[in-house]
Parts: C-alpha cells; structure tokens; sequence
C-alpha cells in the first residue's frame, strides 16, 4: 500500500518562488473566477474557453521565464511543473519547431477530428481564403499556425 502524503511534509518552493508568486496568484483568481462564472446564456462548447485561455497564458509566463528571459532556475521551474502551475505536456511541443503558437494539446490530436486532421487554429491564415474568420471549437483559438 502506498504511503500518504501529508500537506506538512511537502518539500518549501524553491528559492526565487516569491519573485513570481505574485504573478501566479494573479492568474489563481482568474482560474476561480473563470470556473465560478455562469455559462447560462453561452454554448455548451464555449464554456470551458476561458479555463483553457488562462490556463495557456500561465504556462507561456512560466515558459518565457525560463526559456526566453532566463528569470528562474532550473530547479524552480521543474517544481513549477511537478506542481501543475504550467502544463508540461503542451510546454514540449512549444520546444518542437512549428508548434512555438500553440494554444492547446487538443488542436493537434488527430483523433478528435471528424477527418483526422489536426484543427483549423492550426492552418495558416496565408492559406486562408480571403476575409474567413475561424476560431477552434476546443478553446477558441483564432489561429496558432507557426507561419502566421
């Protein structure tokens, strides 16, 4: 049987966690108001959008921070990631080339897709038709493409 883990004996954040403590209880209270907000007079698919939204611009923060502006440590980036402030999963394919816009996981999994084809955030607005507005279902996405 597995032990327990107990809220006590969970390891103190890394040292430069209260630089950006700030910044991530900002994006804290966005999440709890998107999720508290009522969905009455919306789509049963455009509910879930602003949860994915602010749940993109925390990992982007977190991923600037490290990768772009060099800010924090190795250490406390991948406790930032064990901990679930950033989506490790999505932060991997920004590594990738062709993915450094993308907005969420589930615009590039085939298998959700009527046609096995990744989704329409994903095609370059260059191959677009003239004046067509798109915007992905799954987060509301108005174009990601790379070459955008």
């Amino acid at each position: 049987m597995p032990a327990i883990r107990h809220a006590s004996k969970r390891k103190p954040p890394p040292e430069g966690f209260s630089d950006i403590e700030d910044d991530l209880l900002i994006f804290s209270n966005q999440m709890k108001d998107a999720q508290n907000a009522t969905s009455d007079n919306v789509p049963k698919y455009q509910a879930q959008w602003p949860i994915f939204q602010i749940s993109h611009k925390r990992s982007r923060y977190i991923y600037d921070l490290y990768y772009e502006k060099e800010a924090i440590s190795k250490q406390l980036y991948e406790w930032l990631l064990k901990n679930g402030y950033a989506d490790a999963m999505l932060i991997a394919k920004w590594k990738k080339q062709g993915y450094e816009k993308l907005c969420c996981l589930r615009c590039v999994q085939t298998k959700e897709t009527n046609f096995n084809s990744t989704c329409i955030c994903r095609v370059p607005k260059a191959q677009m038709k003239e004046g067509q507005e798109i915007q992905c279902v799954s987060c509301g996405c108005r174009g990601c493409g790379s070459s955008d």
